[in-house]
């Protein structure tokens, strides 16, 4: 490998890194116009092995904002992060824990506890934006 190649490849593994923090945080946080910037036009997200749903980046940010309303303490944990870049393809697989807490609005978290593990398959393409998820699988393999 060429140095500028051998450059380009760390500035692209550390970008794909960002997008799945910047996933996590997202989530995490609330924030769906985040969410929805971390995709592609034409992304999707499937969360059908974790009860939810599959669809549009758009609308998964409604349907997660809906259903994470009934969770106000949660905390995405994504390691073991392996990535194969293919520019101006990539594809990461990373593990999850996902630890929240249920809640209402008036009483404040409650118990019990949720959590769940499993892993994520990120496919990303790059686009004139840089790197952006086109579909997020999510594959829960536990929850307590």
């Amino acid at each position: 490998m060429t140095t500028r190649v051998e450059w380009q490849t760390l500035l692209d593994r550390l970008a794909v890194d960002e997008l799945i923090s910047g996933y996590a945080a997202a989530v995490d946080d609330g924030d769906w116009k985040a969410y929805v910037a971390l995709f592609a036009p034409d992304g999707r997200a499937d969360y059908g092995s974790a009860g939810g749903i599959a669809g549009p980046a758009a609308e998964m940010a409604e349907w997660l904002a809906s259903t994470m309303r009934l969770f106000p303490v949660r905390q995405h944990l994504i390691v073991n992060r392996r990535i194969v870049l293919d520019p101006p393809a990539a594809v990461a697989h990373a593990d999850y824990v996902n630890p929240m807490r249920l809640g209402d609005e008036e009483a404040g978290p409650v118990t019990p506890n949720f959590v769940c593990g499993g892993r994520y398959t990120f496919t990303l393409g790059h686009t004139g934006a840089g790197w952006r998820i086109r579909e997020v699988l999510v594959r829960e393999k536990w929850r307590t």
